[in-house]
């Protein structure tokens, strides 16, 4: 059993129902010397205890929270020899799901006290690791009113995300993608290391985490008929097929907005810009699912 320190998020949704220091103990021992819990108390807290774990020897440190707590922990790794493992207990577990980490506790940690090792891919936009997903567009514009909305959850998601489809409009930009070069509208320009952005929402079904590769995914315009089959099409993991989005299999890209648009990585909105850089880091994080 590797020496294993789990970087809990306290109000990460069903975390704060469990009696997780008992449900861990069940699983990994009552000897603490085979793992310690620590508990984040602000934003990138996290960042700071993987860092930490990684520098004390720790083989595993695993994230038990949504895609954010992943999202620090991975940060805080990168760099280093310890993996990154997972328990799940956010509304999303984009990154989870794609490496089939089971989502009941009592699984997760199963397995994580017997793990498989391997390395994944790590993208980065402007300078802001990702590890799913990172986007311009509605995707980004749903992040930031779906952290102000003031509760979590696949239903508040929804209700913003209907409330703001009304409201949001395309923006012109420049893509280049590996010497192609588009002017386009966006809607839609994700940026995919994984498959989706949780709850089984796949907006690139064929991405592999170790083909050095972003698959980019391009929705130009998103008229009510085309909303229709870009959903029914993301639950079905078969948005490729529809022809209503253009994909791309890239190492790195670059975009120009003609006006500031938002972004996010991993589900987190960080603000708008014109400029964008996005490349991908192969193999730069040790996972251990």
């Amino acid at each position: 059993m590797p020496k294993t320190c789990f970087i809990l998020n306290p109000k990460a949704g069903p975390s704060r129902r469990h009696d997780m220091p008992a449900l861990i103990a069940q699983h990994f021992g009552t000897r603490e010397a085979n793992y310690e819990i620590r508990q984040t108390e602000y934003a990138g807290h996290a960042v700071e205890l993987a860092q930490q774990a990684a520098a004390e020897g720790f083989a595993v440190v695993a994230a038990v929270g949504g895609d954010g707590t992943v999202n620090e922990v991975g940060r805080g790794l990168l760099g280093t020899e310890a993996a990154m493992g997972i328990i799940p207990q956010g509304s999303g577990n984009g990154l989870a799901r794609h490496l089939k980490v089971p989502l009941g506790l009592p699984a997760a940690l199963r397995r994580l006290a017997a793990p498989a090792f391997s390395r994944m891919d790590v993208g980065v936009m402007n300078g802001h690791p990702f590890f799913c997903t990172a986007g311009l567009g509605f995707d980004a514009h749903v992040s930031q009113h779906f952290a102000q909305a003031g509760s979590r959850g696949l239903s508040t998601y929804l209700r913003v995300t209907l409330r703001e489809y009304r409201r949001y409009r395309p923006v012109a930009v420049e893509v280049y993608l590996a010497g192609q070069h588009l002017a386009t509208d966006c809607y839609v320009l994700a940026f995919a290391n994984a498959s989706q952005y949780g709850n089984n929402a796949y907006i690139a079904p064929l991405a592999d985490l170790r083909d050095g590769l972003l698959d980019v995914c391009l929705i130009d315009a998103l008229p009510a008929g085309r909303a229709f089959r870009v959903s029914l099409a993301m639950a079905l993991g078969t948005l490729p097929q529809s022809k209503a989005a253009e994909y791309f299999r890239v190492p790195q890209a670059r975009v120009q907005a003609v006006v500031p648009i938002g972004f996010h990585v991993d589900g987190d909105y960080l603000g708008h810009a014109t400029e964008f850089s996005v490349e991908l880091m192969p193999l730069a994080l040790a996972v251990a699912v």
